[in-house]
Order: C-alpha cells, then structure tokens, then sequence
C-alpha cells in the first residue's frame, strides 16, 4: 500500500531531471514557446508531450500540479510545469492554447 510518505514530489522530479536531460523549463509567449537559453520558438506542433506527471496534495487543492516532459525538433528537450484545476496558469493568455495543440506520443519507461 502506497502512503503519502512514499510518494514522490513534485520538488523531487524537478530536482532529478536535469540529470535525465530535461533541466530546461519551456516558455509560452504570443509567438510560441521556447527551452531556456534557447532562441528557437516551437509551435506547439513542433513539440510532443513524452511523459505527464501528476500530482495531487492530499488536503490542499492548491497542491495540484503537473509536469510535461517534451521533446522539441531536433536535440533540445525540457520540461514545463503548472498547477491544474483552480489555480491552473490564469496568468498566461497563451498557455491552454498552446498545450492543447501540442501531441502527446509518451515514451515507455519514464517512470521516477
């Protein structure tokens, strides 16, 4: 039986990631997103979603989060983080647009 003590964060996924290669965080702007560091702007077609995390806090809803793994044309790949539900990203006008448009092809194996 799995406890709440066992589980893992969301802190901790983004700690362990940048040594999988996904350590830069991905932008959405007007003109289309970008890897930090990156000068290239993705449409959201020119991005696939390769694995979701979820996370749910037990008695905050506030605690509701999810990670996207992506790989972007080419080499680069990253990550993009948000809180779900109520106090998903209102402060990006872009934001639910553009993830919406971007495919899904999740990789086996990802698992943290």
């Amino acid at each position: 039986m799995s406890t709440s003590k066992s589980m893992t964060t969301y802190s901790q996924v983004l700690n362990i990631l940048p040594g999988r290669g996904y350590g830069k965080e991905l932008n959405i702007k007007r003109a289309g997103a970008s890897f930090d560091g990156s000068e290239k702007i993705y449409q959201p077609e020119e991005l696939k979603i390769v694995k979701v995390y979820r996370f749910e806090g037990e008695s905050d809803p506030s605690d509701m989060a999810v990670i996207y793994l992506l790989h972007g044309e080419g080499e680069e790949k990253g990550f993009l983080l948000n809180a779900y539900g109520t106090y998903s990203d209102e402060d990006n006008p872009y934001y639910d647009e553009f993830i919406k448009r971007v495919p899904v092809e999740e990789i086996e194996g990802m698992e943290i």
